[in-house]
């Protein structure tokens, strides 16, 4: 099972070792949750300004953010459901700002890989469908991206 990945980094800050550490860290979330054959998904890394004018078009909210996932395979209200199509599922879209991922890390105390790590896998969870709306879910979510990046070896303590 491959999860498809188009990565882009529209800061041109990271090395090509970052990007693939996000990406073997989300087809390892995408095995460790039985994602679909060839599922799809992006993640494009931003600035600050870049993520507050999607935060601010998408959520109504004028501020930057770490990181905004938009699940492409949630049913929406009044949306009808395409049957019949063997086309490998597109999950979504994951978007990172490099520049909170940067603060949050040194704010956190661990490295900034590990940073960019949570945010990514934190993204991905979303577009499966898990949220953190109240306390059960909550802890639910935040569980399983803790065990997902502490089994990959991103651990809050590790410095890359």
């Amino acid at each position: 099972m491959r999860l498809i990945i188009d990565s882009i980094d529209e800061t041109s800050e990271l090395t090509e070792e970052q990007v693939k550490t996000v990406e073997d860290l989300l087809q390892f979330a995408a095995e460790t949750e039985n994602v679909k054959h060839d599922a799809e998904v992006s993640v494009t890394f931003v600035t600050n300004e870049r993520i507050q004018e999607v935060n601010r078009e998408f959520r109504d909210k004028d501020q930057p953010t770490d990181v905004i996932s938009f699940a492409l395979e949630e049913m929406g209200e009044g949306e009808l459901e395409i049957i019949g199509l063997d086309q490998p599922p597109m999950l979504g879209d994951i978007i990172i700002s490099i520049q909170r991922a940067k603060e949050q890390a040194e704010e956190y105390g661990h490295s900034f890989i590990r940073e960019l790590g949570f945010l990514a896998c934190h993204g991905f969870l979303h577009l499966l469908g898990y949220d953190h709306m109240n306390e059960q879910d909550e802890k639910e979510m935040f569980t399983k991206q803790k065990d997902i990046l502490n089994s990959y070896g991103l651990k809050r303590s590790q410095d890359l």
